[in-house]
Formats: C-alpha cells, sequence, structure tokens
C-alpha cells in the first residue's frame, strides 16, 4: 500500500496544521474514509469532531486536553481525538506538539471493549499510525522529511507499507 502524508488545507491555520494520510489505491484519505464510516450513524458526533479540528487549526493548536494520549507506544505521539472525553468515537492521530497532527482512521468503540485489541478495525487503524510514525520519525533523523516553520512537513512524505493489513480490514468494510 502506498500512502502520501497531505496537509488538510481546510483545517489548517495559523496555530496548527492538520494533515491526512492519502491512500493511492483508495483515492482517499483516511479521515475521508473515517467521515463516510460514520456520519450515518453518528452525524452529531462527527460534526463536533470538524469543529474541533478547525478549532485545533485556526484557534488554539493541538492542546493536550483535545487528545487521549498514551494510545501507542511511549514517545510515538499517537493518540486519539474525540467530540468530548465521554464519546466513544476515535479518530486516531499522530499529534507533534502543539504545531501538526495527522488525522488516521477510527471508528466507534463500544463500552463493552475495553482495549484496541478487541476491535480488529480499530487494532489496525491504531496499529498502522504507529508504524507510520515509526517511519516519520526515521525520516526527521535521516533529515528525509523537515519541519522548516514547526508547523508543515517537507521531504519525502511517501511510504509503501506492502501487503499492509489495514487495507484489508477497510476493503471489507
Amino acid at each position: 500500500m502506498e500512502c502520501t502524508l497531505v496537509k488538510l488545507e481546510n483545517f489548517s491555520g495559523t496555530h496548527s496544521s492538520i494533515y491526512s494520510v492519502y491512500i493511492e489505491e483508495e483515492e482517499k484519505t483516511l479521515f475521508d474514509k473515517f467521515i463516510e464510516e460514520n456520519i450515518s450513524e453518528y452525524n452529531l458526533e462527527i460534526k463536533d469532531i470538524v469543529q474541533r479540528l478547525l478549532t485545533i487549526g485556526k484557534k488554539t493548536g493541538a492542546r493536550e486536553q483535545f487528545f487521549k494520549t498514551n494510545e501507542g507506544v511511549p514517545g510515538d505521539g499517537v493518540c486519539a481525538l474525540y467530540d468530548d472525553p465521554n464519546s466513544k468515537l476515535r479518530l486516531y492521530c499522530i499529534r507533534y506538539g502543539n504545531d501538526i497532527v495527522i488525522l488516521g482512521g477510527g471508528g466507534f468503540k463500544p463500552k463493552t471493549i475495553r482495549a484496541l485489541q478487541e476491535d480488529k478495525k480499530l487494532e489496525a487503524e491504531n496499529y498502522f499510525l504507529r508504524d507510520l510514525s515509526k517511519e516519520i520519525t526515521q525520516r526527521l533523523k535521516d533529515k528525509d522529511i523537515t519541519k522548516p516553520n514547526f508547523m508543515d512537513f517537507e521531504g519525502d512524505l511517501t511510504f509503501n507499507f506492502e501487503d499492509y493489513e489495514i487495507t484489508k480490514i477497510q476493503k471489507n468494510k
């Protein structure tokens, strides 16, 4: 699966840049897929998440209180954005301080599920971002990706994950 980080200009602003992952085979971003999968059943929650993203990009930056942190391994920045702390709709992302957020996918986490590993789709969405975060971190170290103004990525933003499980799960939706 080939994917590329793309800046979502309509959400990005003077306080934070919002990116998502464009999946070549799907011809859409993971965030677009998240909206499509959840808009009919969780319309109000989606509207709240969209409003939160606009606030992050244009007014406040990516403040920690907007996210459930530590959704990955220590230091990878994987977290979940939600419309409010009691919501079960999760949008997984990678947060780079207050300046950059990369939106992935996610879904609904029922009360009966205590850990994301109990739901194969949530697990795949989360683990994909963990792997992507590792790749971005390595490219930042190697200077293949830079953050010249702290709010934008520049450089090689295309990644290739051979036969990655997330595409199998998403194609079964």
